[in-house]
């Protein structure tokens, strides 16, 4: 069974589509049966990689209720630790960053329970995703939620190959831990920042499910 196709992509799948039976029908017009291989291989491989990468699989929310920060990305953990948020805590917080490599699923899911209190939008470079300074110097989007007076920020960060963010989130908007809201075309990592009393339960090099994985608890203050 093909797996569930992403709304976010489905411009890029049919545009990708239409060019690769466009392919196919112009080896009928083409003698050479070498040429002709390359050219339904090269179509097949195009709709294949298109296809693949817009997959949408359903997740199973982790159950944990408003405290339960759930991972906004599939990828691979390559940073936890502290550091100075100035944007939305406005104060010294704990960074979980997730690298998503071209073969994750790069739809994004909303990592707490809670309300939409801060949407920013900064134009910025293309370093590697994996670099340390990526996350404050290249294009991202920077999502704040708010529940019960606990806040968590979280970025989309674009990087080397990856040139277009989707936020479908609004502001005043309710959301809940597992939501579809967006994704990164062709990229690459998601910075996820919650208070310094917040129950961390994932460490460097671990493998994250968006919607699924648990990354902390947050705790009463």
């Amino acid at each position: 069974m093909f797996p569930r196709m992403t709304e976010y992509g489905s411009g890029v799948v049919a545009y990708i589509v239409i060019f690769s039976v466009a392919i196919v029908l112009l080896t009928f017009l083409i003698v050479s049966l070498p040429v002709r291989i390359v050219l339904v291989a090269l179509a097949a491989c195009v709709s294949g990689f298109t296809l693949f990468f817009f997959r949408d699989p359903d997740r199973t929310p982790t159950i944990g209720g408003d405290e339960a920060v759930v991972s906004p990305a599939d990828g691979k953990v390559i940073y936890v630790g502290d550091v100075e948020e100035k944007e939305f805590l406005c104060s010294k917080a704990r960074m979980i960053s997730i690298f998503m490599s071209p073969a994750n699923v790069h739809v994004n899911r909303v990592p707490i329970n809670g309300t939409i209190r801060f949407l920013k939008y900064v134009k910025g470079e293309y370093l590697v995703a994996f670099h340390e300074k990526s996350s404050e110097r290249n294009e991202r989007m920077l999502i704040g939620i708010e529940n019960k007076g606990q806040r968590v920020l979280f970025k989309q960060i674009a990087g080397f190959i990856a040139r277009r963010i989707v936020c479908t989130l609004s502001e005043g908007q309710s959301v809940k831990a597992g939501d579809r809201f967006g994704m990164i075309k062709f990229g690459s990592r998601v910075d996820v920042f919650v208070p310094l009393n917040c129950d961390i339960r994932v460490k460097l090099d671990d493998r994250t499910y968006a919607g699924s994985t648990l990354l902390g608890v947050l705790q009463n203050e």
